[in-house]
């Protein structure tokens, strides 16, 4: 009864955006000639109930002279497998990362250039193991994987009240940070990591947090520096972990943001990329380990496993080619924290600011979405 009503409740509110827009277009007489035309296109939405109206945005412009004043990309949809809230601003490029842009662009434009950045969108051909659009690099020593069994499976999840504190995001190498734009090459006068939480991890996890809060879901954010010193950031973060968890028993699932660093043996480094809704963001990739080889004291592995190959597929279906294939290798990470724990990687120290922050809010969509499954049960 209550998914009916919210699906009723998000019918009506999707007519009613509908008709505004039909109004004020009919107004203008730009996507309408007529009133009759409008009312067809109202009688069609209400028959094929997945029709949706998305509006054209401007494509992010990476060219060095010109500024990124990407245009707001407004969705009205009407998804009957999807019951999140959109967001409205959910491919505006932030003001403040706009004017970050800026001053690098002025402080940096002269600068020395020690190498190139060249993007890729990892696909199949980068995995191991492929079943429907999940896939896997499985670089462990003696597991083998059968993604179709653990998709089957439940994950270790019993949400009954998904407005507590249901998710916890920390960073355990919270300086990570990220180019400020893309023009195809990088200096090492520009640090990629920065105590500024505006520029580094955090802001990645906030752009998460924003989505699950707007969906109603209870997270915690972790924002300490962990990695102050790089040696023993892992034990720094632990504890940090182990001390929320006790204080709120109600997560259930923990996610350690980071972005990765890829670079090929001529200093060219790597931007994974790919487009939605003519927007570029960096791709994401799943990091799920095991007890293997040296790695100890990880019982629970195999739930992790189907968390993070849930949570990919979820990624991926709503968002097609935005995830890298899940690195499956002998690793613990703290993942064995909670059952439902992964390690996620938002693009790479070549990727931009602006990129990596629209990913983070594509991602909190998703994971508002399988929450939402989970806490129906």
């Amino acid at each position: 009864m209550r998914r009916e009503t919210a699906f009723l409740k998000s019918k009506a509110e999707s007519v009613c955006k509908i008709l505004v827009i039909c109004l004020l277009s009919f107004s203008a007489n730009t996507y309408f000639k007529n009133v009759s035309s409008t009312l067809a296109f109202l009688s069609a939405k209400m028959l094929v109930p997945n029709l949706s109206i998305i509006s054209v945005t401007e494509t992010e412009n990476y060219n060095a002279n010109k500024t990124d004043n990407t245009i707001s990309d407004i969705t009205i949809a009407d998804n009957s497998s999807s019951t999140f809230a959109v967001s409205d601003s959910i491919g505006t490029t932030p003001q403040d990362i706009i004017k970050l842009s800026e001053l690098y662009k002025k402080e940096y434009s002269n600068a020395k250039h020690d190498g190139r950045i060249i993007e890729k969108t990892y696909d199949k051909k980068s995995a191991t193991s492929v079943f429907e659009n999940i896939t896997v690099r499985n670089t462990t020593p003696s597991h083998s994987i059968n993604i179709e069994k653990s998709l089957n499976e439940k994950a270790d999840l019993n949400i009954t009240d998904k407005s507590k504190p249901t998710v916890l995001i920390f960073h355990t190498h919270t300086t990570e940070s990220y180019q400020m734009i893309n023009e195809g090459w990088y200096t090492k006068a520009y640090p990629t990591r920065h105590d500024d939480k505006n520029q580094n991890m955090v802001r990645i996890g906030n752009a998460i947090c924003e989505e699950l809060e707007r969906n109603g879901i209870g997270v915690i954010h972790d924002t300490e520096i962990h990695d102050r010193k790089y040696t023993g950031a892992y034990d720094n973060s632990r504890k940090t972990v182990e001390k929320i968890l006790k204080d709120n028993p109600t997560i259930q699932i923990v996610l350690d943001v980071h972005r990765d660093a890829i670079q090929q043996s001529d200093g060219t480094k790597i931007k994974p990329t790919f487009t939605y809704n003519g927007k570029k963001a960096a791709q994401v990739m799943i990091i799920a380990g095991c007890e293997d080889g040296k790695i100890e004291n990880f019982p629970n592995w195999e739930k992790n496993l189907t968390f993070a190959l849930q949570l990919h597929k979820e990624i991926e279906t709503m968002f097609p080619q935005m995830m890298r294939p899940v690195l499956f290798s002998a690793r613990k990470y703290n993942m064995d924290v909670v059952p439902c724990s992964v390690l996620l990687e938002f693009g790479s120290d070549a990727n931009t600011l602006a990129e990596a922050e629209y990913s983070g809010r594509l991602v909190g969509m998703a994971l508002s979405e399988y929450i939402e499954k989970y806490s129906e049960e």
